[in-house]
């Protein structure tokens, strides 16, 4: 800002709190002095979402202080940083193979943006992409999001899952869909190898390889009542 500016300010803050104001003329001009110095590279306004008056108006709601030009300037300096780190320089227009003209022309449009004089530059695939594709119609579409070839390798990592994927495919109706009510495992869960010791205790937890018989007939009779309603 330059002294008419800064004038322009104090003006203001002076109308919002007046215990900024400098009755004697030589305070008033030391005064335009001190904030013209630290608000120098400070904007008065912008196109782009900074108003000192607003800054000015923050602090006075916020804080039982007399404004100070640092006050001004600390607002200022988050809000160029947010845009700075919201830009993504563009591809120059100079020559690549003059590295000054190039670093040049990235220098000036960084300041434009800091200064306010410019908005930030995002990525085109997140500010100008088509679109997007309705996921859950390409799902119907292809039947699954892994493909069938990494379907295929992944079934030696996860068998249970593989020997449950088969089991649907085959017409066989899914088991850990339901709980199981011999040892309590959730939906979703494979069925528990649970023993009983002598005295009534409930002895080893290992994971069966196949659901419960009771669990097959429990989502069998459940599929068939989907089926006949």
């Amino acid at each position: 800002m330059d002294r008419r500016e800064v004038a322009a300010v104090l003006a203001y803050v002076g109308r919002l709190d007046p215990r900024t104001i400098r009755p004697g003329t030589g305070e008033a001009r030391d005064q335009i002095a001190q904030w013209q110095e630290l608000l120098d590279d400070v904007p008065f306004a912008t196109d782009h979402g900074w108003d000192v008056r607003e800054a000015i108006r923050s602090h006075v709601l916020d804080s039982p202080y007399p404004i100070l030009p640092v006050d001004v300037a600390r607002r200022w300096r988050p809000h160029r940083r947010d845009r700075l780190e919201r830009h993504t320089d563009p591809i120059p227009a100079a020559d690549p193979d003059d590295p000054a003209a190039w670093r040049a022309e990235l220098l000036r449009s960084r300041n434009a943006v800091a200064a306010g004089i410019a908005s930030p530059t995002t990525h085109r695939q997140i500010a100008s992409g088509g679109r997007p594709r309705d996921v859950e119609g390409r799902l119907r579409e292809i039947g699954s999001c892994i493909p069938p070839a990494v379907r295929a390798e992944l079934a030696r990592y996860r068998p249970n899952r593989a020997a449950r994927e088969a089991a649907v495919a085959g017409g066989i109706p899914d088991a850990l869909r339901v709980r199981c009510n011999w040892c309590q495992a959730p939906v979703g869960s494979p069925c528990r190898q649970r023993r009983a010791s002598p005295d009534g205790a409930a002895r080893g937890n290992a994971i069966r390889a196949t659901p419960h018989p009771s669990r097959i007939d429990l989502a069998a009779a459940r599929t068939d009542r989907h089926r006949a309603a």
